[in-house]
């Protein structure tokens, strides 16, 4: 089951995600009603409750598999094209949003550093501010005026969490998990505020962190996938393509701290939140390795398996 947040006519609303269509949960709730089945869901736009972990969960559940009995005539008839809406942040004002850095052996070492092993190390992880940064799928990266050079793109399999908890296990961290989405970690390679400084140790640090928080750098969508639909995070496809062209081409198997020890990591030390998303970090392929980076009127699309394909045009500030 995949779920969205989308608007018509300035109303926020909520379906069932395709990925040229998606259903409105209350037209195929009525269709069901019609046919003398009920499933009760109430009129807010939001996802949480709707998924794993959530108090309507079986109810959602319930009229997707529904749904999926019926004859097509009847599905198509309560379909609304991706053009005829506005898709929204699936998950938007969560309480914290993480992400994780080097999280994939061949995108440390594209750029140029040496990769360790799970036993040896423990993942990087920093946070963006989600209330300027997180932007609705189809919403414009904004390239910022004071660092506009060099600004990339990052591919990222995203954690929504459904349970809260801490210390919670890698070995039951996945029953936390209430879906995945899509998150494209826009990065401003070379931020330099004060140019003119006096040089300090940790320069090179604050520089990197500081170029993750411009304004509309974390786009997330189109959807979010329940976790039950996804039986193994560790096995889904990704692409990052830039006007059509692919520049990341890996698979979520790759990564050096799988989700389930990824959850367990952070809530050993940090309250995991219902609705805190975790972005688990990028694969190689960003465009700082070549010396591309993105500019006003290009095309991003970063698509994962199972979840399907976020896309955002690319504007100056």
């Amino acid at each position: 089951m995949r779920l969205c947040r989308f608007s018509q006519q300035g109303l926020p609303q909520v379906g069932f995600y395709g990925d040229e269509f998606v259903v409105p949960l209350d037209a195929a709730s009525a269709a069901a009603a019609a046919a003398g089945q009920s499933f009760s869901l109430p009129g807010e736009a939001e996802l949480l409750p709707l998924l794993p972990g959530g108090s309507l969960h079986a109810v959602a559940q319930g009229l997707f598999d529904w749904l999926g009995k019926q004859d097509s005539t009847l599905v198509e008839s309560l379909q609304l094209k991706l053009e005829e809406v506005e898709l929204l942040l699936p998950q938007p004002r969560p309480n914290k949003l993480f992400l994780l850095a080097g999280n994939y052996a061949a995108h440390i070492e594209e750029g140029g550093a040496v990769a360790s092993e799970r036993a040896d190390t423990f993942p990087y992880v920093f946070m963006k501010p989600p209330s300027t940064t997180l932007i609705n799928p189809g919403e414009a990266i904004r390239i910022p005026q004071v660092s506009p050079a060099h600004v990339d793109w990052e591919l990222e399999l995203a954690v929504v969490i459904g349970r809260g908890g801490k210390g919670i296990s890698e070995a039951e961290a996945l029953k936390h998990v209430a879906g995945y989405t899509v998150i494209n970690d826009i990065s401003d390679r070379k931020f330099r505020p004060n140019p003119e400084r006096k040089p300090r140790d940790k320069d090179g640090f604050f520089d990197w962190l500081h170029g993750k928080w411009h304004d509309s750098f974390c786009p997330c969508g189109p959807c979010i996938t329940s976790a039950e639909a996804i039986a193994d995070p560790q096995n889904l496809e990704m692409k990052l393509l830039v006007n059509g062209k692919i520049h990341q081409d890996a698979s979520t198997g790759q990564q050096i701290f799988p989700v389930a020890a990824v959850i367990a990591f952070i809530s050993s030390f940090v309250t995991l939140e219902a609705g805190d998303i975790i972005s688990t970090g990028t694969p190689a392929g960003v465009g700082n390795t070549t010396g591309v980076y993105l500019q006003p009127g290009d095309q991003v699309e970063a698509y994962i398996g199972s979840i399907g394909s976020l896309r955002n045009a690319v504007v100056a500030e």
